[in-house]
């Protein structure tokens, strides 16, 4: 038995856990011939301090093995290999036969528009894209903890309410009733698999297909292609220095029988400018007489650096005209999926029915977990770190440009988000920019990404949520660099910051905010 014992090498740089490299080795003596039928195993403890691994990974070997019908146990005996092997060793799927995939055998619709930063994102080292958190300021540590503890309890693993774990609906009612002024209450949220969901969730629940939906001309590619596929048509509206051209949304809900207008107030999307409030009051009022459907897109309200953050159009709604979306994705991680829509209490009823069929209820487990987050204060403690470190590498980013490109790329400092809305100077191709930096290993996105119409514009959005100081200083390094090979005019950089206004037709809008 000392030579059975021993023979199990066990590899502690491989991810494989131990208990199931043991129950492995266990398995392959078996199959050899090596231990027969109805041959002793050592008992647990034995085995452990022969391994010198703890006693219970041995029990989870040999109860694996017995799973698999390798081993049987008999009662004050011990273990035994089975005398009835299975008929065929447990093994890993074998690999798909290698060659060409054969094309769909029916006709196909057409394809969704492909996603403007795949490209980027498959080569780039560095992602200054404006919606890319840093997956390492997550609180790995603390969601593993929280994870844990839900499935121990056994937490969100059966069928539930397809409105969301209740818990986590709680918890989102108490964040937006104490820091945006929404009393939805846990019974006026959905949550759902990130604002990409939510937004997916409206399109087909509230409204139909053939509806039109006033958007920003400039903004969001993922909400526009989510309302094409839903049906929707799109209905371009103006941006300037104050947000949406309300006044050009009333004209165009008349002309085209307009029933929907998403947007994104508080920080636009992309240019991060907030919607003045006159235009908000206009834009509520106009809604509640021509009942349209607001869909408020609130993707980034957690990152505000300065002044106090306006509040949600949905605080104050009494006519009941706004589906406010919202998402954990900039504050944790895309990954975990989790987004929320507040609504009315009808609207959330046809949501919710309409999510039971798409989706059933989501993912309970880590909406349980994620609950543990908001309980403990973890949430909030994590929050509050993310902001301060994204305030600094905000100022970092804008810092390095200034001293790099001077007059050759303006912008301003904005109140909050995760991104800056530049505008290059005349002669630069800021398509041909973004290439070249790609080519240097830098993602940024042009300004035609961000334009319904398609048409280029003289702007690119450069992020500096995913990178740290000293990587952004690289980054930056690399885009002077693919700057120079492109050609640019022929003024030199000066050093120091730049915040002056910019006023190049569509670029807009880019006036300094308001102070607040």
């Amino acid at each position: 038995m000392r030579r059975f014992e021993t023979a199990l090498a066990l590899d502690r740089d491989d991810p494989t856990p131990v208990f199931l490299q043991i129950a492995r080795a266990i398995a392959a003596r078996i199959r050899s011939g090596a231990l027969p039928g109805g041959a002793p195993l050592p008992s647990s403890r034995a085995l452990a301090a022969t391994l010198r691994v703890h006693r219970n990974t041995v029990l989870a070997a040999y109860a694996e093995l017995a799973a698999e019908g390798w081993l049987r146990t008999r009662a004050a005996r011990g273990t035994f290999v089975t005398d009835a092997l299975p008929a065929r060793p447990p093994a890993r799927f074998a690999p798909p036969p290698a060659g060409p995939a054969r094309a769909a055998g029916f006709p196909l619709p057409p394809a969704p528009a492909p996603l403007p930063a795949d490209e980027a994102v498959s080569r780039a080292s560095y992602l200054l894209l404006g919606g890319t958190p840093d997956p390492r300021l997550v609180p790995s540590a603390a969601l593993a903890r929280a994870y844990r503890r839900a499935l121990r309890r056994r937490d969100g693993l059966s069928y539930g309410d397809p409105r969301g774990h209740p818990r986590l609906r709680a918890a989102l009612a108490s964040m937006l009733a104490s820091t945006r002024g929404i009393a939805a209450g846990a019974d006026g949220l959905v949550v759902t698999r990130g604002s990409q969901g939510a937004l997916a969730l409206v399109a087909r629940a509230l409204l139909r297909p053939g509806d039109a939906v006033a958007v920003e001309a400039l903004g969001y590619h993922m909400a526009w292609e989510t309302f094409r596929l839903a049906g929707l048509r799109l209905v371009p509206v103006p941006v300037d220095a104050e947000g949406l051209d309300v006044g050009a949304l009333s004209a165009r809900a008349r002309a085209e029988g307009v029933r929907a207008v998403y947007l994104t107030p508080h920080h636009h999307y992309p240019t991060t400018v907030t919607l003045a409030p006159g235009r908000r009051l206009a834009l509520l009022d106009l809604a509640r007489r021509e009942r349209l459907l607001v869909i408020e897109d609130d993707y980034d309200a957690e990152f505000h650096y300065e002044g106090r953050p306006v509040l949600p159009l949905a605080s104050a709604d009494p006519a009941g005209v706004v589906a406010y979306v919202g998402t954990l994705s900039k504050v944790l991680a895309p990954g975990l999926r989790v987004g929320w829509v507040a609504a009315p209490p009808d609207a959330i009823e046809r949501l919710a029915r309409h999510r039971a069929y798409l989706d059933r209820q989501g993912d309970h487990a880590v909406e349980a977990a994620v609950a543990e987050l908001f309980e403990d204060g973890e949430l909030q403690r994590h929050l509050w770190r993310t902001r301060r470190i994204l305030l600094g590498r905000r100022d970092a980013l804008a810092d390095r440009l200034g001293a790099a490109f001077g007059e050759r790329l303006r912008f301003r400092r904005p109140p909050g988000g995760m991104a800056l809305w530049c505008e290059v100077a005349g002669g630069v191709d800021p398509e041909a920019w973004a290439r070249a930096a790609l080519a240097r290993g830098v993602a940024i996105q042009p300004g035609r990404q961000f334009a319904l119409d398609g048409r280029p514009r003289p702007c690119v959005r450069l992020g500096f949520g995913r990178h740290d100081e000293r990587e952004l200083a690289e980054a930056v390094r690399r885009l002077a660099r693919a700057l120079r090979q492109v050609g640019a005019p022929g003024e030199r950089p000066r050093a120091g910051r730049r915040s002056r206004a910019v006023s190049t037709p569509g670029c807009r809008p880019t006036a300094p905010a308001p102070p607040r």
